[in-house]
């Protein structure tokens, strides 16, 4: 019968693992601070680990808004289609979101007619310039 016995290297490299497994959460614990100081120190003293552990940073996403605490507090807000619970409130809800997005629609419309009239403006003051122009061209061939 045979056993099977990790060697000498496979139990090394488990203990540093786990110390790297160990490291990483003491970091996270700290926060953002922690990981650059630590990033900035290992490139003065030895720049391939300060890269190793900016490329490590980027890679895992530890520098990234998204983990910090203001948006695993933000709160989804309620669609139409999700009940609060109370029927006045949804009602109320509803007839405001409702009136918010005619709101939004007449407005859009009212900036599709002045963009439209301001165009028809440039493009009217361009025809009258180009008229204006031709009139000077042809004045003093005349004379």
């Amino acid at each position: 019968m045979t056993t099977f016995a990790p060697s000498a290297t496979a139990a090394r490299q488990s203990g540093l693992m786990a110390w790297l497994y160990r490291a990483e959460g003491w970091l996270d614990a700290r926060g953002r601070g922690a990981w650059i100081a630590l990033m900035v120190l290992a490139f003065v003293l030895v720049w391939p680990v300060g890269l190793a552990l900016l490329f490590y940073m980027i890679w895992s996403n530890k520098m990234t808004c998204s983990k910090s605490g203001r948006a695993r507090h933000m709160r989804r807000p309620l669609s139409m289609s999700q009940s609060s619970g109370n029927s006045a409130f949804d009602a109320y809800r509803d007839e405001t979101l409702r009136r918010l997005q005619d709101e939004q629609e007449n407005f859009q419309a009212f900036l599709e007619r002045l963009r439209h009239a301001k165009d028809k403006a440039e493009f009217d003051q361009f025809m009258e310039d180009r008229a204006r122009k031709t009139r000077q061209d042809t004045a003093p061939q005349e004379a």
